[in-house]
């Protein structure tokens, strides 16, 4: 069985509330996926009843094509890292490794290779209860990549590194891949899943929003839109919007706009002697994509400061309650 990781019509109610709702996706070997949604979206628990942490009301969930609790040697085929914290903190790093390889039956020399690819080989006997936040990380990177499993689910793997060790996960999550395994990364940082995955899954509300690569996500974002650069934006954008165009200030001195293309503008600012001092093709960010697709499903809205009359916050006008709506999923 090809190593893949399959969700099928995935239900699960924690009490009155909803926390995954029908929720089908496939993370294919040989790429990374990122698994992305606001907080309360059902990601956590979409992981755990995947890993067998939590059991689904209904629907499935498999890891090549069996249930993970039936597994034999899980560590051998799905590695995982959802809690860096999850060791004990007087335990030296080395002994919890060797903890997980004895389980399994996995050789001591294996721990010390993982060890040294995550760049803990000189501080593996030191208590992990020291370790800083990223250390941690390193280490649950270690548990996860200990029996060379094919498939590997992370949550939030970059939290806590250093650029260092983000430009370094960066590199492995797209080696993994390389070789053939399955990834499935949580993540709430954009940036770089637009650098590390080739695929998305976006979730909201326990519901499946898209499951798309992201070089189709990022050119259904951009769209035909053009960004225009001038120093006389209202004059410009009199002269676009006269002949249908759809035109939006941006920064300072640039404009986007749709529904003409560059080579029109030119022409019509040339003719009625706007200056501009560049124009390029719109290239949607990862994050701008992400926000449009999921901003009527989240739960949870700060308080734009920006937009909030301070004095009316000094006087208690301002209400900054979450809303209706505040127990959250996990």
């Amino acid at each position: 069985m090809e190593a893949t990781i399959e969700v099928r019509g995935l239900h699960k109610r924690f009490g009155p509330r909803t926390a995954v709702d029908g929720l089908s996706f496939t993370v294919e070997p040989g790429r990374v996926t990122g698994f992305v949604g606001p907080n309360g979206a059902g990601k956590s628990t979409t992981m755990r009843m995947i890993l067998g942490l939590d059991r689904p009301d209904a629907g499935s969930a498999l890891v090549a094509g069996r249930v993970y609790r039936t597994l034999r040697t899980p560590l051998r085929e799905v590695g995982s890292l959802l809690d860096a914290a999850a060791v004990h903190p007087a335990r030296p790093a080395r002994d919890h490794l060797l903890w997980m390889a004895h389980s399994t039956g996995l050789p001591a020399r294996r721990v010390d290779e993982v060890l040294d690819l995550v760049g803990l080989a000189s501080v593996s006997r030191r208590p992990a209860g020291g370790f800083s936040l990223g250390m941690r990380q390193r280490l649950g990177i270690a548990g996860a990549l200990l029996g060379d499993p094919p498939m590997l689910i992370l949550d939030e793997p970059v939290n806590g590194l250093d650029p260092e060790g983000v430009r370094w996960i960066r590199g492995l999550l797209r080696s993994l891949a390389a070789e053939g395994r399955a990834v499935l990364v949580s993540s709430h940082l954009m940036s770089e899943l637009e650098d590390s995955a080739d695929h998305l899954v976006v979730i909201g509300r326990g519901r499946l929003i898209a499951d798309t690569s992201i070089h189709d996500l990022l050119a259904a974002a951009s769209g035909d839109r053009i960004v225009l650069r001038t120093e006389q934006r209202r004059e410009a954008m009199t002269v676009l919007t006269r002949v249908g165009a759809t035109v939006a200030a941006g920064t300072r001195d640039t404009l986007t706009v749709a529904g003409l293309p560059a080579e029109r503008i030119i022409a019509l600012l040339t003719e009625h002697r706007v200056p501009f001092s560049g124009i390029a093709e719109h290239r949607a960010s990862l994050e701008e994509a992400y926000m449009e697709l999921t901003r009527d499903a989240v739960d949870f809205h700060a308080v734009d400061l920006g937009a909030v009359d301070l004095g009316a916050v000094d006087s208690g006008a301002v209400d900054f309650r979450a809303g209706p709506d505040a127990e959250g999923t996990r």
